[in-house]
């Protein structure tokens, strides 16, 4: 009777638990979908049309490739901005300048970027990222260049504000610029890819997954699901932004009570002790999280009967 009483106990604080971190994660997306919607949306704007008439002034686009994409070619950059601003500086008609200089508008393609010059001693990057061979969402970063005497900084940007942009200026713009604009090229399709598994997965197994949650760069994502009269909870975990797959997977499981057996689980009293699935925990270290999910899904059936055929009862 006593070990009722405690088991009951036990359950309704655990039920309690569960409501408190469910109205928690809800309260969490919903501020995660307020700041991205809305953050930064008047530069979104204004930069999108800036970046549009700068490639339609464009002389020509220049498609760049391994060796020509170089450090040379960011020196000609700024020359050609300082260039262009001493020229609408001593003339003082901006339109003249760009009639008399076309070939100069030029619009360099390397990879998912977009580079070319803006107004007013300016560098434009745009980052079209992608998945699936389509263009998924466009950022932009704008570099200032006053002079050759002073380090360029990023003026302005759209990149969402929890990628550490700032510690990439700070560590590589002035020292390595070309590795900064790759840099920040490969940070947000990383971020992007890890974006897009979090949806796809809620799209095709979300009648399966009974909660989901993720930080906002999407380097931590834990979600549990109930399956085969058991509870899995899979927590994720990308040693670094620029990872599209985890690195430290964690996926324990363990029976729901009413299909609990001596042979069916490791107990401690009348609770049962979780086990790691192992099998589960290679699949997402190599596959997409729907891949994994499917693939583990699968399994699952004859993976946790030998599993806790092999639990000590």
């Amino acid at each position: 009777m006593g070990e009722m009483i405690v088991s009951l106990d036990q359950d309704i604080r655990l039920d309690t638990t569960r409501a408190r971190l469910s109205n928690l994660l809800k309260r969490h997306r919903e501020l995660s979908d307020r700041l991205t919607r809305d953050s930064d949306k008047t530069i979104l704007d204004r930069l999108n049309k800036e970046f549009e008439a700068a490639r339609r002034s464009q002389s020509q686009e220049v498609f760049l490739d391994g060796e020509e994409w170089n450090d040379g070619l960011l020196a000609t950059l700024r020359e050609r901005v300082h260039m262009e601003a001493d020229r609408k500086a001593d003339n003082g008609n901006a339109g003249f300048a760009l009639v008399c200089h076309p070939e100069e508008r030029v619009t360099y393609r390397v990879g998912n970027k977009v580079i070319c010059c803006l107004d007013g001693s300016r560098i434009g990057i745009q980052y079209e990222t992608s998945t699936a061979g389509e263009t998924y969402d466009v950022y932009h970063c704008v570099l200032e260049s006053k002079s050759f005497l002073e380090k360029m900084i990023v003026l302005e940007h759209t990149i969402p504000f929890f990628l550490p942009l700032r510690d990439l200026e700070n560590d590589l713009l002035f020292s390595n610029a070309k590795k900064f604009i790759d840099s920040v090229g490969d940070l947000l399709q990383a971020y992007v890819d890890r974006k897009e598994q979090v949806r796809v997965i809620k799209e095709l197994y979300g009648n399966q997954i009974s909660e989901i949650y993720h930080s906002l760069p999407y380097h931590m994502i834990e979600f549990s699901m109930d399956d085969c009269d058991c509870k899995f909870v899979v927590s994720l975990r990308y040693g670094d932004l620029l990872c599209e797959l985890p690195t430290k997977v964690r996926i324990l499981v363990w029976p729901m009570h009413h299909h609990q057996s001596k042979k069916q689980c490791t107990s401690l009293g009348s609770q049962p002790i979780p086990v790691r699935l192992s099998f589960a925990e290679d699949a997402f270290r190599i596959q997409s999280l729907p891949e994994a999910y499917a693939e583990i899904m699968q399994n699952m059936p004859n993976e946790i009967q030998q599993l806790f055929q092999r639990s000590p009862s």
